[in-house]
């Protein structure tokens, strides 16, 4: 097996190109009211790594060892991810806004052997020492107050050891733990190697043509990592990740003007602010040549807007895939506005386009229940609505919290393994496929590199609803009352147990539409039911709630909505009524 480590493609980008800029991360402004950047070199941050790599041994770190990494996105954050790669250890990477309870569980169940962190996360760290009994190598990234330790300024100020070698991993090698949203249940602890992070960086790069020497703007953390492995410089934007959707357009417009930004990515919330604000201000941004978006379903509207504020010739792209599976499949604005739009709002729910080239797929019949051999499962027809699975390599191979998981989501197949990816969907064959990068004219999917089919999402497959009659899907029923005036979006859930269960439609209201809709509910509700009677597919949906503000969330890309919490509403509801 070939040694490889994913640390060492800083390394790569540092020795062909050092004096380019890696990061540029705002430091507030000059009397005159301009941003101020403090920027790093990609030989400089190979080198800082490298010191803290080397920092973290000299404690007594090894190879294999757990750590935790809770360090907000900066220029420390970005080195120190390098840093734990070429150490060889494993980063424990969490969203700090999944709730207190549920960040000290999947912490505690890691069995962490240490934490680099900012000051407040020591103190917790500390306070509730018992949780982690094997956390003996803890680094404070800022003032160390009274937990021991290190600072990350102790191990900047060493000298780099004679013979400091970066840990010469191989593909199979764990790199990382990063955690899911929790949007359809209890955040996983999702164990990637350096062989999918290395598989990520290559899929990436090649299917979007990014070249070395761009210039990224990522709303994402994450993203970083990746630019760093593509000699792409990373602009850390002025906002908060963990809440894309109160995001300042004007601070993203900014720096995309100052940096002449060439790729920005962020998920449909934060696309949903700065849109809007540049089709309100005439704003275009001509140096994007490329805007990414994933996290949820992109909403036509919210591409429209941003084809609006980019160059003609640019566009934007919305990779689909998961934690544990990522990228699966892209598709652009140009082909989702010109053909396939029109047929989601008519219920055929999301079409998030072809694969990436190292990925398969299949549509299996949809069960609830572990499938522990390909053979086990029957695989459908395109057309026919099932669950979707895939294999490659940017797929992980397993869980290592919520172990019993593992048994719900891969199926082996000889010496492989599929991923169940819990959605629900259909494949659609297609006679012609669009260029992933910045041109929009068709490809000839004679060529062995295009995919000729294209898949459809039609929802989470837990999140479906059976009732006496049917089984609904929630995109494409959610599709139907989305198109009415005042109807921001919507969320199907049911109440009962399945096979028996009683649909409802929770509606947030557009702002714009906010009182009027509160004030004629009763109308609206009337209005949706005739809707509703138009579609075979929701003819039997009888129960609609306006919520008073708006749908709840997923923490991560403000976009996924949590309709496990609005099930229990409306259980509660239907118990009162």
């Amino acid at each position: 097996m070939s040694v490889v480590n994913v640390g060492l493609r800083l390394s790569e980008t540092a020795r062909r190109n050092p004096g380019g800029i890696a990061i540029g991360m705002p430091r507030g402004r000059d009397s005159a009211g301009k941003r101020i950047y403090q920027t790093l070199t990609f030989e400089a941050l190979d080198n800082d790594s490298n010191l803290l790599a080397d920092g973290l041994m000299s404690m007594g770190v090894r190879p294999g060892m757990r750590l935790v990494l809770m360090v907000p996105p900066s220029i420390d954050f970005i080195s120190l991810v390098f840093a734990l790669f070429k150490a060889g250890v494993i980063t424990v990477l969490i969203d700090p806004g999944m709730g207190r309870r549920n960040l000290i569980r999947c912490l505690a169940e890691c069995e962490p052997e240490g934490f680099i962190g900012i000051p407040l996360a020591q103190a917790v760290r500390t306070l509730i020492r018992n949780r982690f009994p094997k956390a003996r190598y803890n680094v404070t990234v800022g003032r160390r107050w009274f937990w021991g330790g290190k600072t990350i300024a102790q191990l900047r100020a060493r000298q780099l050891s004679g013979n400091f070698q970066p840990i010469q991993t191989k593909p199979d090698d764990p790199a990382a733990i990063i955690f899911t949203t929790g949007s359809t249940g209890p955040p996983k602890g999702v164990l990637y190697r350096h062989g999918n992070f290395n598989a990520q960086v290559d899929e990436l790069r090649n299917f979007y043509n990014i070249q070395p020497g761009e210039i990224d703007l990522p709303g994402f953390p994450l993203f970083a990592l990746f630019n760093c492995a593509m000699g792409v410089t990373t602009v850390i934007p002025d906002m908060d990740p963990t809440r894309p959707a109160r995001v300042d357009p004007r601070n993203i417009i900014e720096a995309i003007n100052d940096w002449k930004v060439t790729q920005a990515f962020g998920s449909p919330a934060l696309w949903n602010v700065v849109g809007p604000y540049c089709e309100q201000n005439q704003i275009v941004l001509p140096t994007l040549k490329r805007v990414l978006s994933a996290g949820a379903p992109v909403p036509p509207h919210v591409l429209k807007r941003m084809k609006g504020a980019i160059p003609a010739d640019a566009d934007v792209h919305t990779p689909y895939g998961a934690t544990e599976a990522l990228p699966v499949a892209s598709i652009c604005a140009t082909e989702v506005l010109n053909e396939t739009a029109p047929r989601s709002a008519a219920g055929a729910g999301t079409c998030v386009g072809r694969h990436f080239p190292g990925i398969e797929w299949r549509i299996i019949r949809i069960s609830d229940d572990p499938i522990a051999m390909l053979a086990e499962a029957e695989e459908l027809a395109p057309g026919e609505i099932g669950e979707l699975i895939v294999r490659g390599s940017v797929v992980t191979a397993e869980y290592i919290t919520a172990t019993g998981a593992n048994a719900l989501h891969k199926i082996r197949d000889g010496q492989t393994f599929w991923h169940r990816m819990g959605d629900v969907g259909y494949l659609e064959q297609v006679g012609q496929a669009f260029l992933p990068a910045m041109k929009n004219e068709p490809l000839n999917t004679a060529d062995k590199n295009v995919c000729p089919t294209r898949f459809w999402f039609c929802g989470r497959k837990s999140h479906r609803v059976v009732t006496p009659r049917s089984t609904l899907y929630t995109i494409p029923c959610e599709a139907i009352f989305n198109q009415h005036p005042w109807v921001y979006r919507s969320a199907l859930v049911g109440t009962g147990p399945r096979g028996q269960q009683r649909p409802w439609i929770f509606l947030e209201a557009w702002p714009e539409h906010h009182k009027r809709a509160h004030r004629n509910a009763e109308r609206l509700y009337a209005e949706l039911r005739q809707l509703a009677l138009r579609h075979s597919h929701t003819a039997e949906i009888e129960t609609f709630y306006l919520v008073a503000d708006s749908l709840p969330v997923d923490i991560r890309h403000n976009a996924k909505i949590f309709r496990e919490q609005l099930a229990e509403l409306a259980a509660t509801l239907e118990r009162r009524s």
